[in-house]
């Protein structure tokens, strides 16, 4: 299973590519074979998925009942304007415009690598994402979020 980690801060060129981070290329699994499948993000950015990881969440997702119209609207949702793309020969990422335009992408991005995906931003979005959270807000959040585990990572 991909375990992605990292932040890293990359430029998109005039046709919309990106180089792609070695230090990213050497976290993906050899079933990846440096395919990926992107979508718009649940929030302003887009989801990038190893193609190995990809068929993991497709298949999670594919055992919704699909009888029950939430579902099938789920469904729609997380699927709609999904596509696969690869690493060229020169290691860049090409990012159709409707995804870098849905998620504010311009010029500066940073690809937030964690878990099973990657995770692009706008630089200025995720910069301020950050900014607009403060030590309490972020306390709070951990203790609501993680404070019913049994051992706590130090």
């Amino acid at each position: 299973m991909t375990q992605f980690l990292g932040e890293f801060d990359v430029t998109v060129d005039a046709k919309g590519r990106i180089s792609f981070p070695v230090a990213l290329r050497r976290q993906l699994s050899s079933e990846a074979q440096e395919r990926f499948v992107m979508k718009k993000g649940f929030e302003d950015y887009i989801a990038l998925y190893p193609m190995d990881e990809w068929k993991k969440v497709a298949a999670h997702i594919s055992q919704l009942n699909p009888y029950i119209k939430k579902n099938r609207d789920f469904i729609r949702s997380f699927f709609k304007g999904v596509i696969e793309v690869e690493l060229d020969s020169a290691s860049r990422i090409q990012f159709p415009k409707r995804l870098l335009d849905a998620a504010g992408i311009e010029r500066d991005m940073v690809l937030f690598a964690h878990g099973n995906s990657i995770e692009v931003w706008s630089a200025d979005k995720f910069e301020k994402m950050h900014q607009d959270m403060d030590a309490d807000e972020m306390n709070a959040l951990a203790e609501e979020v993680m404070g019913n585990f049994n051992q706590q990572p130090k």
